[in-house]
């Protein structure tokens, strides 16, 4: 055998042996669940993860995470490895130099619209004109307003953005402190259900996918570990769609909801999909070219770029 030869195969060894070392060293996956991705609280009340992962004594840490900003904040800061988003939130982390990779479909959802109150005489988006709008930054319901206004031929700059998360910006609603909120189920649900809340602009096309994304290290060097980890989502997903009541019930248990406000969640979201691919992508791309025009995404940025980096097939799952 040539030097060269064995050069190479010493060089091929050592690869294979650091890789495997990197999975080996992994004591504990930290992963979040969040009441915008039922499929998440599924996984972890049923303990799929926990069994996949004990054969090699791999723990789980679980993270709440209120929204997508919270989410990507975590996986950007090292403190978990998965983390649920909405898929143009992720382009935006993405592009704003967040390392991470899109990797699985959890939800088809319409979980975001313009909410407001009967008694503020909204009733279309050009009537938000000077008006106080609750939003949460980095997320899909910021993102849908953001086109929602760009829509309407206005910008952020023509309403007030009063910056809360989720739950403070319906309670913000409710009390008479802004006019106008972007609203993410199930709170949104709740919202309407509890208080008589109006949805007056929605568009279940510009709803982004739901998205499960993981540190681009984790992935380089535990490639095997997050097809595990995508093993027991899928079951999660299955559960789910086979024990609607179930899920129902979970989905309560979680978010300290009613069943009517749940089932109205539900009803707009759809749990059919897990394979990241080219529908996702498309939308996706759409979400970040219209955030470029209205001056949200760099002008410079090269969006059909970023969302190449951002969606990682390697790890598609059987069902679809």
């Amino acid at each position: 055998m040539s030097l060269t030869r064995r050069l190479f195969l010493a060089a091929s060894l050592a690869t294979g042996l650091a890789s495997g070392t990197a999975s080996a060293q992994v004591k504990e996956v930290r992963i979040d669940f969040a009441t915008y991705n039922p499929v998440s609280l599924v996984l972890k009340e049923q303990g799929f993860l926990e069994r996949e992962l004990a054969k090699d004594n791999i723990g789980v840490r679980w993270v709440q995470s209120l929204g997508s900003n919270k989410a990507l904040e975590f996986l950007n800061a090292g403190s978990i490895d998965f983390g649920s988003t909405a898929g143009a939130a992720a382009l935006i982390a993405r592009i704003n130099g967040n390392p991470i990779k899109s990797i699985y479909v959890y939800s088809r959802p319409e979980w975001t619209a313009l909410v407001t109150r009967k008694d503020t005489g909204i009733a279309k988006v050009e009537d938000l004109k000077g008006k106080r709008v609750a939003v949460t930054r980095g997320t899909d319901p910021h993102i849908f307003l953001v086109r929602a206004l760009q829509d309407a031929k206005l910008t952020e700059k023509d309403v007030k953005l009063v910056l809360l998360q989720h739950p403070d910006g319906r309670t913000a609603l409710e009390r008479g402190d802004v006019d106008a909120w972007a609203g993410l189920d199930p709170l949104m649900a709740a919202a309407e259900v509890e208080s008589g809340a109006q949805l007056f602009f929605r568009n279940a096309a510009a709803n982004t996918w739901g998205v499960l994304n993981v540190s681009e290290s984790f992935a380089k060097d535990n490639p095997a570990l997050v097809e595990r980890v995508l093993k027991a989502y899928e079951q999660a997903r299955q559960y789910a769609l086979a024990n609607p009541t179930e899920l129902k019930k979970i989905l309560i248990t979680y978010t300290k909801l009613s069943d009517a406000v749940i089932e109205r969640q539900l009803q707009r979201t759809e749990l059919t999909h897990s394979t990241i691919g080219q529908p996702q992508a498309d939308t996706i791309l759409a979400a970040g070219l219209a955030l470029q025009q209205a001056g949200v995404v760099p002008a410079e940025a090269n969006v059909q770029a970023a969302v190449d980096a951002l969606i990682d097939r390697r790890f598609a799952t059987a069902s679809r």
